[in-house]
C-alpha cells in the first residue's frame, strides 16, 4: 500500500497562513519518487492537516459512496427487515476500503430509533476503527420532507410547492425538512431538484419547480436558504444537493435518462440560471445528470463539469454522481471499455464522489489508476479536499450524529400545520362555472374515482419507498380525500366503487370525482402518451348522464390530458401531489374553509402532441389556417382562480436610472372574502436579434388581502433581467421597445 507523505521541506506550502488559498503548489513524496501536484482547491488548515496524514487508499475511499445495502444483513435490494447492520461488512467497507460516504435507506423508511442506531454504529466504526478516523458523510433522498423516516412531516412535492408561488412557504418546507432530517441523524439531503420542467411527459416533472427559470430559481433559492440556514453546521440545518447538473429534464422522447439535445444558447438561458442562483445562495453539493447531452454523457464532459460548473458558475463544492452512473458509461453510453476505464473518464472529467451503490471495486480500481498515472494525483486531492471541507463545515468530527433527543418538534402539530398551509396554497382551482364551489355544507356528496381513497397518490414517489406505493409506510392518522370528507361531514358523504357510481349518484346533490395518476418516479414513470386513463374518462362520461354537477379533483404529478371530459365538469381542482395533508387541504377548499390561491407553474396542455411552454416564440402561434391563435392550452402558466376577485389598477412602467424598468401596480380584493393573489409581471421584448419569446415572467409576488383592501406593489426589473443569450452565446441587453403586462393591463416603453 502506497503511503503519501508530504515532505517536511515543503510542508509549509500546505498550510499557507490561516486563510484558504487556491492554486497552492506543493511537492509530495511517494515511494515512486518526487512529483509536483498543483492544488486547484480551497482548503482550511484543518483539512490540509487531515490530507497530510492520508494514504492514497484513504483518499480514494473518501471518493466512494456506497448504499446502506452493502453494510446490512441480506443482499442488495433484499435486506432483512427490520434492517440490521452487518459488522463484518461494516469493517470491510469502512475499515478496509475506507469508504467515506453512505447513502439512503435500503428500500424503506426507518423509525428515528432505527436511524439513531444506524448512524451511531456507522460513525463509531468510521471514527474509532478506521485508521484515519474520518467520519462518514451520510446522504438521504429527502424530497418533500424526511420521506425515509417514519411519521415525518410530508409537504407537497416540488411542483406543488411551485403552484403556491410562495417563497416564504418554500423556505418553510426547507426548514422543516432540514430539522427532521437532522433529527434522524443525517446531515446531507439530495434536494432540491433544479431541473426546469419544460416537458410534460417527463416522469420527474413533479420533482421540479415548473417550466419558468425565474419562478424555479426563486423557489430553489428560498428552499436552499431554509435547508442550510445561515450556518450549515447548525443543529437544524443540512447540506443541500442541487439536482441534476445539467440538462436532465428535456430529453427528446420525454422519457427518463434518455438523450437530450440542447443548443448552447438555450442551455445558458433556460437551464443554467436555477443552478447559478443556487450556487450564489451557497448550495454545498451538486448531483450530476444521469443522461447524455448533445451526444456526450455528462459524467464524461469536462466542459460541463469544469469549464461551466467550476470556472463560469464559480461552484466550489462537492460534485457527486447519481445512482450507478459511472458504470453506465460502459453498458449504456458505450464510451468506456470497462468499469475501470469508466472511472478514469469520470474522475478526470471532474467527478468528486462516485455513487457506486453496490460496487466495492471502485476504490480499488481508482487507486490502481492513480498508481498507473491514468488519473493524476492532483485530481484526487482536489476532490478529497472538497469532501473533507464539507465534513468540516458540517462539524462531523465534533458531533457526527447530533443530540437526537433534542428534536422535540419532530412530526409536531406545528409542523403538520405548516404542511397543511403548504398543501392548501398548492391546490389550483382551474375551473369554477357558476361558482359551484365552494360547496354548500348541507349538500350530499358522492365521492368516486381511483384517487379518492389513497394517501399514496396524494404523496407520490419518494414516500416511505422509492416509488411511494406501499401503504404500510404511510404516516399514521393522515387522511385520504374520502376520509377527510367523511370525518368532517359524515353521512352527507356517499361513496361507491366506480362500477356502481352511476347508481349511487341518485342519492347525491354533487359528484366529486377524484382522478389522475398512480404513484411513480424516474424510469418506472415513463409513459407513451399523456392521455388520461380511458376508464377514468368513461367514468366521467357516465356520471355526466346522471345530470348531477361534477367536480373533478385531479391528483397527478404531470398534466394528464382531460380535454375530452373537462367540458363535462362544472369545476376542476388540480393538486400536484399535495402530500400528507392533501386530503384535509382539498376538503377545506371544496367547502370554502380555505380560499384557493395556487397558480399553474407549468402550461397545462390540451392535447398530447401540443406541448408548448408559455414563453414560446411567435412562430408557435401560427395556426393551421395561418391565423395567430395556435397556442391553445387547457390552462395557461400562471392561471388559477379564487373564491374572491382581484382587480388591478394604476399600472406604471418607467425606465429607471440603471436602464431597467420600475413597475408599480395596485391590486384590490374586490370580492367578499379574504384571499391571496399572485401578482405576475410579464415583459415582452418586441424586437430582438434573436427571436424573442412572446412574453417572459420578470417579477412576481404573492399578497394576502382582506375583502375591500388594496395594496400597491413595486417591482424593479434590471437590464440584466431583460437580457438574453444572443447570437454569440453571450448574455446581452438590446435597447428597444418593451411591453410590460400585469393582469389585463399593459404599458409600452422604450429603453
Amino acid at each position: 500500500m502506497n503511503r503519501i507523505n508530504f515532505c517536511l521541506l515543503v510542508g509549509a506550502l500546505l498550510f499557507v497562513g490561516c486563510n484558504t488559498t487556491k492554486d497552492a503548489t506543493a511537492m509530495v513524496k511517494t515511494e515512486e519518487g518526487m512529483s509536483e501536484i498543483v492544488k486547484t482547491y480551497s482548503a482550511s488548515p484543518f483539512v490540509r492537516q487531515q490530507m497530510a496524514k492520508m494514504t492514497l487508499a484513504d483518499k480514494v475511499g473518501e471518493m466512494t459512496q456506497l448504499s446502506i445495502d452493502v453494510v446490512s444483513v441480506g443482499t442488495p435490494y433484499n435486506l432483512q427487515k427490520p434492517n440490521v447492520l452487518d459488522t463484518a461488512k461494516l469493517r470491510e467497507v469502512l475499515v478496509t476500503l475506507k469508504v467515506g460516504s453512505i447513502l439512503n435507506c435500503g428500500g424503506y423508511a426507518y423509525t428515528r430509533n432505527e436511524w439513531k442506531h444506524i448512524m451511531t454504529t456507522i460513525q463509531d466504526y468510521a471514527m474509532n476503527q478506521k485508521e484515519s478516523g474520518i467520519p462518514v458523510l451520510y446522504g438521504i433522498d429527502a424530497i418533500h420532507g424526511t420521506n425515509y423516516t417514519r411519521e415525518a412531516t410530508l409537504f407537497p412535492q416540488q411542483l406543488g410547492q411551485a403552484s403556491s408561488w410562495n417563497l416564504d412557504l418554500a423556505r418553510t418546507c426547507g426548514e422543516v425538512t432540514a430539522y427532521e432530517t437532522k433529527a434522524s441523524g443525517i446531515p446531507w439531503a439530495f434536494s432540491p431538484v433544479l431541473d426546469i420542467g419544460r416537458d410534460a411527459r417527463w416522469p420527474r416533472l413533479w420533482e421540479t419547480y415548473g417550466e419558468d427559470p425565474l419562478l424555479a430559481r426563486s423557489l430553489g433559492e428560498a428552499y436552499i436558504n431554509g435547508m442550510q440556514g445561515d450556518d450549515v453546521s447548525d443543529p437544524n440545518s443540512v447540506a443541500t444537493c442541487m439536482k441534476h447538473f445539467l440538462g436532465y429534464s428535456v430529453t427528446l422522447r420525454g422519457k427518463d435518462r434518455t438523450q437530450a439535445w440542447i443548443p448552447h444558447r438555450q442551455l445558458l438561458e433556460y437551464f443554467v440560471p436555477t443552478f447559478q442562483t443556487a450556487i450564489d445562495a451557497g448550495a454545498k453539493t451538486v448531483m450530476i445528470n444521469s443522461g447524455e447531452m448533445n451526444g456526450i454523457p455528462v459524467h464524461a464532459n469536462s466542459k460541463i463539469l469544469v469549464d461551466l460548473l467550476r470556472t463560469e458558475l464559480g461552484f466550489e463544492g462537492l460534485a457527486v454522481t447519481d445512482w450507478e452512473d459511472i458504470g453506465y458509461l460502459v453498458g449504456r453510453h458505450r464510451i468506456a471499455t470497462d468499469f475501470k476505464d469508466a472511472i478514469r473518464i469520470a474522475i478526470n472529467a471532474g467527478i468528486d464522489m462516485a455513487m457506486v451503490p453496490m460496487d466495492t471495486k471502485f476504490p480499488v480500481l481508482l487507486k490502481e489508476l492513480v498508481e498507473e498515472g491514468a488519473v493524476p494525483m492532483s485530481r484526487i486531492d482536489e476532490s478529497v479536499a472538497r469532501i473533507l471541507t464539507l465534513k468540516e463545515e458540517l462539524k462531523l468530527w465534533d458531533n457526527p450524529v447530533g443530540d437526537l433527543e433534542s428534536y422535540t418538534a419532530f412530526a409536531s402539530e406545528e409542523h403538520s400545520q405548516k404542511a397543511l398551509t403548504a398543501a392548501e396554497e398548492s391546490i389550483i382551482l382551474a375551473k369554477n362555472e357558476n361558482n359551484i364551489l365552494p360547496l354548500s355544507k348541507d349538500k350530499n356528496i358522492l365521492v368516486v374515482g381511483p384517487n379518492a381513497n389513497s394517501l399514496n397518490v396524494l404523496n407520490g414517489g419518494w414516500t416511505g419507498t422509492w416509488q411511494g406505493s406501499d401503504p404500510q409506510y404511510n404516516t399514521t392518522g393522515k387522511k385520504t380525500i374520502l376520509e377527510a370528507l367523511q370525518a368532517r361531514y359524515g353521512k352527507q358523504v356517499i361513496t361507491a366503487t366506480d362500477d356502481k357510481a352511476v347508481t349511487a349518484a341518485g342519492q347525491a346533490d354533487v359528484i366529486v370525482a377524484c382522478l389522475g395518476e398512480k404513484t411513480y418516479t424516474e424510469k418506472p414513470g415513463d409513459i407513451d402518451d399523456l392521455d388520461l386513463d380511458p376508464a377514468q374518462v368513461a367514468l366521467v362520461k357516465a356520471l355526466k348522464e346522471t345530470g348531477k354537477p361534477i367536480v373533478l379533483v385531479m391528483i397527478e404529478g404531470r398534466p394528464r390530458i382531460i380535454s375530452e371530459i373537462e367540458p363535462l365538469a362544472d369545476a376542476v381542482i388540480v393538486g400536484f401531489l399535495p402530500g400528507d395533508e392533501g386530503g384535509e387541504a382539498i376538503t377545506n377548499i371544496l367547502f370554502g374553509d380555505a380560499n384557493p390561491s395556487g397558480k399553474f407553474p407549468i402550461t397545462y396542455p390540451k392535447y398530447s402532441n401540443d406541448l408548448i411552454c408559455y414563453d414560446h416564440k411567435g412562430t408557435d402561434l401560427v395556426h393551421r389556417d395561418f391565423s395567430m391563435n395556435g397556442f391553445n392550452p387547457q390552462w395557461e402558466f400562471g392561471h388559477g382562480l379564487s373564491y374572491t376577485t382581484f382587480d388591478y389598477s394604476g399600472l406604471t412602467a418607467v425606465k429607471n436610472l440603471k436602464g431597467g424598468i420600475d413597475v408599480t401596480v395596485t391590486v384590490t380584493n374586490s370580492g367578499d372574502r379574504a384571499g391571496k393573489e399572485v401578482v405576475q409581471v410579464y415583459v415582452s421584448d418586441l424586437v430582438a436579434s434573436i427571436t424573442p419569446s412572446v412574453k417572459r415572467l420578470r417579477a412576481f409576488d404573492k399578497v394576502a388581502l382582506e375583502s375591500g383592501s388594496s395594496e400597491t406593489l413595486s417591482f424593479s426589473i434590471s437590464k440584466e433581467d431583460l437580457s438574453f443569450v444572443g447570437i454569440e452565446n453571450e448574455w446581452t441587453f438590446e435597447p428597444g421597445e418593451f411591453k410590460v403586462m400585469v393582469g389585463d393591463d399593459e404599458v409600452l416603453l422604450n429603453l
